[in-house]
């Protein structure tokens, strides 16, 4: 799961290349040739994928993507049936789409769900987006579920996290392109520590601390 930080994500070489190619080719033709750089560097400013100072300690739970915290809530964990806490990160198209391990785990579950793209700041996105979870046990036993949420415009999850896999805390495990959103689900007893409307980022903000 090594991933050297180039400044731009692997994912998105094709993209950018392609726009590339497309602007300058239609720089032979003045009159059109502004859109296609527009979209150039929407594409590079979305595919950047800068490394982190990973926050915390063994108890930290980060956060799994860049973006803004839209929901807060005590719930059932869907894929556990147990009670948690769900903690929910929306990912505009301006933010970093690089997701990374909440924290230090091993793999012990995968499940992907096909399903709609809603708006995935709507709450029941959780439920009928397409969708890729994740159960993470972590170094003392507790059981995390990350979920990655296809968006409105969302249209390609990507995990690289197979079963058994261990993830360091804020490891790069996965991708998921033009706007989205990752849900937790966290131990009932854990202790969160952001706020609904709060803008974090990956590995570098700390959302709870488990007991």
């Amino acid at each position: 799961m090594d991933y050297p930080h180039p400044i731009i994500a692997r994912e998105g070489w094709l993209f950018i290349a392609l726009a590339l190619a497309a602007a300058l080719l239609s720089s032979f033709f003045d009159w059109i040739s502004l859109p296609f750089w527009l979209i150039f560097l929407f594409c590079v400013q979305f595919f950047r994928d800068p490394g982190r100072r990973i926050a915390g300690g063994p108890k930290s739970v980060l956060s799994p993507a860049d973006g803004r915290i839209v929901v807060i809530e005590e719930t059932e964990d869907p894929y556990l049936k147990q009670p948690a806490i769900k903690v929910s990160v929306f990912m505009n198209v301006f933010n970093v789409h690089s997701n990374r391990s909440p924290i230090a785990c091993v793999v012990r579950q995968k499940w992907y769900n096909p399903g709609a793209f809603l708006n995935a700041a709507l709450d029941k996105a959780s439920l009928e987006n397409e969708r890729c979870a994740l159960r993470l046990e972590t170094t003392d036993g507790r059981n995390i579920t990350c979920v990655q949420i296809a968006g409105l415009i969302a249209r390609r999850i990507l995990n690289y996290a197979e079963n058994g896999v261990s993830l360091a805390a804020g490891e790069r495990y996965g991708f998921i392109r033009f706007g989205s959103r990752v849900d937790l689900y966290l131990p009932r007893d854990s202790q969160v520590k952001v706020v609904i409307g709060e803008k974090v980022s990956a590995a570098s903000t700390i959302v709870a601390e488990l007991s």
